[in-house]
């Protein structure tokens, strides 16, 4: 029975899958808006810490003001959502504590949605981390405790992460070695260095662009400077146990057709340092010339025949394949974002499933300075003005106590970091009064798996 059945089935029974979404940004009105349209599925509540942004998130989608209202308990949530409107509200817990059988975590933060996973797991609710910034520091734990509480913590499909888990799960179940995974992305080296300041200038929006949209500036940055291409292969890592590179990424330049040719290991004529990691590959030469068939906004695998009658099948049926036959690819040019998320919310639901979910502790993300630092100088966090994000293995993290990108957001420097070097934690002075840092403490103590 496929999901959608399965829905139409809830919608004829009068039982809709209920979803509360925490954060009212970009993702979650792309979401809303398909929410809308999607049979079986209602939208409890949304918890927003400004409540004006939740209601112009459902302006802008379709839905109308009027087909929300306040509340500030889990009681009046519920009565709301039985009223057939959704609940806007600025207390995420009581969100949590309605009926809503899933929670949407979107918030970006990996502090808030750390928080915000743990209240829902421990009130059995499964949960949908969108906020994949959250899952790159402290994935695995999150799991354990959605494993151990009989719920379901899954990475958000439509987000790249979950649909690259979507094309291993199937390279892997049809018998085929999957030799490299990723996405793409626009990438130059000086990237990492881009500011919220200097960002619109690289992706170039006028600043009547910037002023007419729902344009977040240390969010795009993040995407340009490298840190969310090393989080989100941190995440595919830590879901499908393919370990990074001893480099981290490269941002090799690669064209789709190439695919199978450049990512398969360098004794095999490719340029990877083994088989069976990730990589993310750039959608213009170095010198700023676009590829003619770029995956910017796409993912891949690229996987290995297991035998010489299978690499014979690749040839018979026009499969593309490198020079020697044997590797070959797949790749989806698109991801739909927050439109597609509905599918890990009910899949949670009603397959009790996860769209992906992060089980080993084999990458990190380490935080590395965009500039030189001095003691006093407050760390601003992914996308921000101090530092960039680098892939690397949990491992070479633990041994070097290196900072983790995630906990970066209000941190201070208590000693000197040049540019380009690695923060470790005895640089800076960070509030350990947190559930993050604490659970991130309880994850370093599994060590690398």
């Amino acid at each position: 029975m496929n999901l959608y059945s399965m829905l139409k089935k809830r919608e004829q029974d009068e039982r809709p899958v209920k979803v509360g979404v925490i954060g009212a940004g970009k993702f979650s009105s792309m979401f809303l808006n398909q929410a809308r349209f999607t049979p079986g599925l209602q939208v409890v509540g949304i918890a927003e810490l400004s409540a004006q942004r939740a209601y112009e998130a459902l302006e802008t989608t379709g839905w109308g003001k009027d087909r929300a209202a306040a509340a500030a308990s889990s009681a009046e949530i519920n009565d709301t959502a039985a009223s057939g409107k959704i609940a806007i509200t600025e207390d995420a817990i009581a969100l949590i504590e309605s009926e809503c059988e899933v929670i949407l975590e979107i918030t970006g933060s990996p502090e808030a949605g750390t928080s915000h996973a743990v209240a829902a797991i421990e009130a059995a609710k499964h949960v949908v981390m969108v906020n994949v910034e959250a899952d790159c520091l402290l994935g695995p734990v999150l799991s354990k405790k959605a494993e151990d509480n009989n719920v379901v913590y899954t990475m958000a499909y439509g987000d790249q992460p979950a649909l690259i888990m979507e094309q291993l799960d199937w390279a892997r179940t049809v018998g085929f070695e999957v030799v490299c995974t990723g996405k793409g992305t626009r990438y130059q080296p000086e990237y990492h260095y881009s500011t919220p300041e200097t960002v619109w200038g690289y992706y170039g929006f006028s600043e009547e662009r910037v002023a007419s949209g729902d344009y977040n500036a240390q969010m795009f940055n993040s995407f340009l400077d490298g840190s969310k291409s090393a989080i989100e292969m941190c995440a595919v890592a830590n879901g499908s146990g393919l370990r990074p590179q001893k480099c981290g990424l490269q941002f090799p330049a690669v064209d789709v057709e190439d695919l199978a040719d450049v990512l398969k290991p360098a004794a095999e004529g490719g340029i990877l340092e083994h088989s069976g990691t990730v990589e993310v590959i750039a959608s213009e030469q170095r010198d700023g010339s676009p590829i003619a068939r770029d995956l910017r906004w796409g993912v891949y695998v690229v996987f290995r025949a297991p035998n010489a009658y299978a690499a014979r099948c690749f040839q018979e049926y026009g499969m593309k394949t490198d020079a020697s036959g044997v590797y070959s690819a797949l790749y989806r040019p698109y991801h739909y974002i927050g439109l597609e998320l509905g599918i890990s919310a009910v899949n949670a639901v009603l397959r009790s499933e996860p769209t992906g979910c992060s089980r080993h502790y084999l990458a990190d993300v380490g935080a590395f300075a965009k500039k030189d630092l001095r003691p006093g100088d407050q760390l601003d966090g992914e996308g921000g003005y101090t530092v960039f994000g680098k892939l690397m293995s949990a491992e070479k993290s633990l041994s070097g106590s290196i900072l983790p990108l995630g906990l970066t957001g209000q941190a201070r420097v208590v000693k000197p970091v040049a540019k380009d070097a690695a923060l470790t934690y005895d640089c800076v002075e960070l509030d350990t009064s947190t559930t993050a840092y604490r659970l991130r403490k309880e994850l370093e103590s599994w060590g690398s798996s």
